[in-house]
């Protein structure tokens, strides 16, 4: 019969064997299996859902050659390599020391230490600091070869892609440009004609009469088999009756009401939330909010071999307002709907599409048209709001035909910015240059005082 003190010595031996096996289930567990946790606010170090289904459609390897010095740290490149790769295994990785490979620096034009160049068949964009949008952006321009012109239309008091007025489209003109879409403007008094390698022709709110001639140039534009976006908003009358007939349109008169808006959210009943979208190629998988201030409605018609969809409806509880005028004093709105005025769905957007056959052989074409009853939805003051930026940029990747590239928008970090009222900054400008400096200069008063009593 085994003493106790053998006992006690077995019993070791088989606790010292299950401490082993569990630390070496342990060490074999973290070499097989890896478990990241994003902590940060955004999740700013993980790759967005966006990039992951980018990255997914691209059928090719990836590859990153970062131009470091033989000295630095390779610890944040490597990172940021690594999360691409966990998304596209195919993703391959070179580091390039500058000063001992000069002829790779003359060959991608690298500027400076520190710069990553993309490459993706056979092309390549430099990428000056590692950031998520700033590299699936390059990605996004690289899997296109086409290049895509986005035409303003200039002259009529439109909304301008210069400037950074509240009312302008330079920040989403800017997102565009990042995206790989070439924003420019065009005045048909200045050159009156469309350029024959225009994607898309953007008629952004006129708020002037178009001329009786470049009524003429832009309906050409589009039995041409051109890609059309119309912009515009309740009460302007601009002469573009001819377009809205092509079309099948019909405007309506008046603003979009909305009795739910506390309930959304929305400050103002004339401004609509957007939470569901009827089925289409430009909404498909967009789960975003979006925001329209003052929103126009149509109705659309048999227009020929145009095929139309429903791109924006509202809900039963709307109705279109067509007694409040923006001119008029008074600008509240009561919520109850009065005599003749429409009640809702009330239609806010619409796409429209017709098959163009090709001469010579070639395939079919699919023209592409989108119209949408408000005009503030992509301006400075609104694009940046809820997924404004989101559903502009879908609009123009649908009407260029790349629809690889739908909902693929990396947002910027949430945290990335910190915003101070005036107030605060005033307070903190305050206690540097006045409160600070007096506790100091009262601490060493009093450090003096107490010593000379002493």
């Amino acid at each position: 019969m085994p003493t106790n003190k053998q006992q006690k010595l077995v019993q070791q031996v088989v606790n010292g064997v299950l401490i082993a096996v569990v630390v070496g289930l342990l060490a074999w567990l973290s070499a097989t299996y890896k478990l990241e946790i994003d902590w940060t606010y955004g999740h700013r170090n993980t790759l967005t859902q966006a990039s992951r289904t980018f990255l997914k459609s691209l059928p090719d390897p990836v590859k990153f050659t970062a131009f470091l010095d033989s000295g630095a740290d390779r610890r944040e490149y490597e990172a940021w390599f690594e999360r691409y790769r966990n998304a596209k295994p195919n993703v391959q990785i070179e580091f390039v020391d500058p000063a001992r490979d000069p002829a790779r620096v003359k060959q991608y034009n690298v500027e400076s230490p520190g710069e990553v160049v993309v490459e993706y068949r056979n092309r390549r964009e430099p990428v000056t600091h590692l950031d998520e949008r700033e590299i699936t952006g390059a990605l996004q321009r690289l899997a296109d070869t086409s290049e895509h012109f986005v035409v303003f239309l200039e002259g009529h008091g439109e909304r301008s892609i210069a400037g950074n007025s509240r009312e302008g489209y330079d920040e989403f003109a800017q997102a565009m440009r990042e995206k790989g879409l070439k924003a420019q403007g065009l005045n048909l008094v200045k050159t009156p004609t469309i350029p024959d390698n225009t994607s898309i022709l953007v008629i952004a709110r006129p708020t002037q009469t178009l001329l009786d001639g470049e009524v003429k140039i832009i309906g050409d534009y589009l039995a041409k088999g051109g890609n059309l976006l119309w912009l515009t908003d309740p009460d302007q009358a601009t002469g573009l009756d001819a377009l809205s007939k092509t079309l099948g349109i019909t405007w309506l008169d008046g603003f979009a009401v909305f009795p739910n808006y506390q309930l959304l959210g929305s400050p103002n009943p004339l401004i609509y939330l957007a939470a569901d979208y009827p089925p289409g190629p430009v909404t498909r998988g967009l789960d975003t909010v979006t925001m329209f201030p003052l929103a126009r409605a149509l109705k659309t018609g048999p227009a020929g071999d145009w095929q139309t969809q429903p791109l924006l409806q509202t809900d039963d509880s709307s109705w279109l307002d067509t007694s409040t005028s923006l001119d008029s004093k008074d600008k509240t709105i009561t919520l109850q709907q009065k005599p003749g005025d429409p009640k809702g769905p009330l239609t806010l957007g619409a796409t429209f599409t017709r098959t163009l056959k090709a001469e010579g052989g070639a395939p079919a074409r699919t023209q592409r048209v989108a119209v949408v009853g408000d005009s503030d939805f992509l301006a400075n003051g609104y694009v940046e709001l809820v997924g404004n930026k989101q559903l502009g940029l879908n609009l123009m990747q649908w009407l260029a035909a790349r629809d690889a590239q739908l909902n693929i928008d990396v947002p910027k970090a949430p945290d990335a910015s910190l915003y101070l009222p005036g107030w605060a900054s005033l307070l903190i400008a305050a206690g540097y240059t006045l409160l600070l400096p007096a506790l100091l200069l009262g601490y060493g008063i009093t450090r003096w005082a107490r010593r000379r009593r002493a």
